[in-house]
């Protein structure tokens, strides 16, 4: 009886175990009854991840009751796999806090995950792996694909085309000059004394204009004289004696400039003015004085604008008027003479010839323009400008500044930032260097640093928002980037673009850009995959790689081409 008993237990625990794995072995076999919608359909990646977004439809008298599921959504490609997070579902009968679903009529479950992108999911599948447990029996589920992926156009954005902004130079090739000097008159006098026209500033003018005449770089455009009276006595006096001034001082520059055999034919030569009374010009020497009540003189100028009530409470205080006639009025009875000269510069050839032959005669700014004259490729030529600059010019910023920059050009990272980390040193925190040292963090893959320096560099123009909008790619950001980008017609900047969705904006970007690189038709072939322009897809592949060969084995993985890989006119363009 006891042998009987042991056996009935037996049976019934097979009984049991039997009908727990033949539930299992039901859900397994059916498991493609499970309806999986992934958004996107082809997984993209976006800021470094890949984010998926799943819909799950359990259909009726699916789940057992007493079954739970644990589904993890995992990324295959060559040579390894990433896992998303695990999600669980549970049977009616289970205890437990997992999503619920009804054996009778099924039901959904909405899942999100995200997982780093390495290169090697270009070419992925993404499955789902299910292990289903009913009491103490587990059973795992063939994996299941769900999805293709992964898309990495967003990973296309090109570090290199992070801008390097050069110290700009002030070369000018014609500068504007002026010699200044002043003849002072007596008190209602405008005749010319011998003891002004021999004072040192008129000796000055007078050889300044002997020596500009000569010299054939610099040209005498031009005369102006201003003529003032004092502002105290009448004003009819005061007018005649300003335009006597005025005239004496004329006659007196016009004879000094025939001597020195300078025409003064030309119309507006000679510019006259003349001020009867000088009021603007007392304030000042008032408020550059240290003359008693010199606070009350000039409320009374600010109380009053008629010259004569003006004159008149001024001259009531008596004792400090005689300060006034002594110190201040004396300066007012004057012509100002001003020669005007334009100094004419080193042509474009004059420089580049020395740049070649003789650079150390070249002064800085003409060394820093040097730079832009040769040809743009020509990183050799540059280089020996700018460093002649900064052999010369060692407190020069700009000049280091602008070392780092070929270097830069040169793929000279290291080089470049020790120059830019200089520059800095001779003058921190200059907009340009900083943003100069962003961009190397930048193309060395540190993101944070970058755009930390790059925060910190407003004012560097141009080069900074081009940086700022391949920042704003890596980070996902496809509008910000293209508001960063603005008109420029890069193809980072259509890249934005067509990332945005902008198919159009970024077909307008890319045939405005001139250049010839394989960048940019392999964009243009992306635009004519997701627009379905089919012939202009296949021209533009078949152009990039022509011009780029290494584009062909990217191509040959882009599942933005997919579905085109077995298509003839794809296979044509990758030959």
């Amino acid at each position: 009886m006891k042998k009987t008993r042991i056996n009935l237990f037996v049976s019934l625990a097979l009984i049991a175990l039997l009908a727990s794995c033949a539930g299992l072995d039901k859900m397994k076999k059916s498991a493609e009854d499970v309806k999986y919608t992934v958004n996107p359909e082809v997984l993209e990646t976006h800021a470094g991840k890949v984010d998926i977004s799943i819909k799950v439809q359990i259909p009726e008298k699916y789940l057992d009751k007493k079954v739970v599921i644990e589904a993890t959504p995992v990324l295959v490609y060559e040579g390894g796999e990433a896992a998303f997070a695990p999600y669980r579902l549970q049977g009616e009968s289970v205890e437990g806090n997992d999503k619920v679903i009804s054996y009778a009529t099924g039901g959904s479950f909405d899942y999100t995950g995200s997982v780093l992108y390495n290169e090697n999911m270009r070419v992925s599948d993404l499955v789902v792996r299910i292990k289903a447990t009913k009491g103490e029996n587990s059973m795992e589920f063939d994996p299941y694909k769900i999805a293709d992926g992964v898309i990495a156009t967003s990973t296309l954005v090109a570090d290199k085309g992070a801008i390097a902004a050069i110290g700009g130079d002030q070369f000018k090739r014609i500068v504007a000059e002026q010699q200044l000097a002043d003849i002072f008159f007596l008190i209602q006098q405008a005749n010319l004394r011998g003891s002004e026209l021999n004072k040192s500033e008129i000796k000055d003018l007078k050889k300044y204009i002997v020596d500009a005449s000569k010299a054939e770089n610099k040209e005498v455009k031009g005369v102006e004289i201003s003529a003032y009276a004092s502002p105290d006595g009448a004003m009819d006096l005061n007018t005649k004696l300003a335009d006597q001034r005025e005239k004496v001082a004329k006659n007196y520059l016009d004879s000094e400039l025939k001597k020195a055999k300078v025409e003064a034919k030309a119309e507006g030569f000679f510019s006259l003015n003349s001020t009867p009374e000088d009021w603007e010009g007392f304030k000042s020497l008032m408020e550059a004085s240290d003359i008693q009540d010199k606070d009350l003189i000039l409320r009374v100028l600010s109380m009053y604008s008629d010259p004569e009530v003006r004159e008149k409470e001024i001259k009531n205080m008596s004792a400090t008027f005689k300060v006034i006639a002594d110190e201040i009025l004396p300066k007012l009875r004057r012509s100002k003479l001003t020669v005007n000269t334009e100094v004419i510069g080193k042509t474009d050839e004059e420089i580049l010839a020395l740049l070649s032959s003789d650079p150390d005669t070249l002064n800085l700014e003409e060394l820093l323009y040097s730079a832009t004259l040769v040809e743009e490729n020509d990183l050799d030529s540059q280089l020996k400008a700018y460093q002649t600059a900064a052999k010369k010019y060692p407190d020069c910023w700009r000049a280091e500044n602008n070392i780092g920059c070929v270097l830069y050009q040169k793929d000279d990272l290291d080089g470049a930032k020790a120059s830019f980390e200089k520059a800095n040193t001779i003058k921190a925190n200059v907009p340009e260097v900083i943003n100069n040292l962003g961009v190397i963090e930048l193309r060395k893959g540190d993101y944070a640093k970058a755009e930390e320096l790059f925060g910190a560099a407003a004012g560097a123009g141009e080069a900074l928002d081009n940086n700022l909008g391949i920042l704003a790619i890596h980070k996902g950001d496809y509008e910000g980037a293209m508001r960063y980008f603005g008109n420029s017609t890069s193809c980072n900047a259509a890249l934005a673009k067509i990332l945005a969705g902008k198919y159009d904006a970024a077909l307008s970007t890319l045939n405005a850009n001139t250049k010839e690189i394989g960048f940019k038709y392999y964009l243009k072939a992306i635009v004519g995959a997701r627009t379905a322009q089919n012939d202009m897809m296949f021209e533009s592949l078949a152009k990039a790689v022509q011009l780029e060969a290494s584009l062909k084995d990217v191509a040959k993985k882009d599942l933005e081409f997919g579905k085109f890989f077995e298509d003839a006119a794809f296979k044509a363009a990758m030959q």
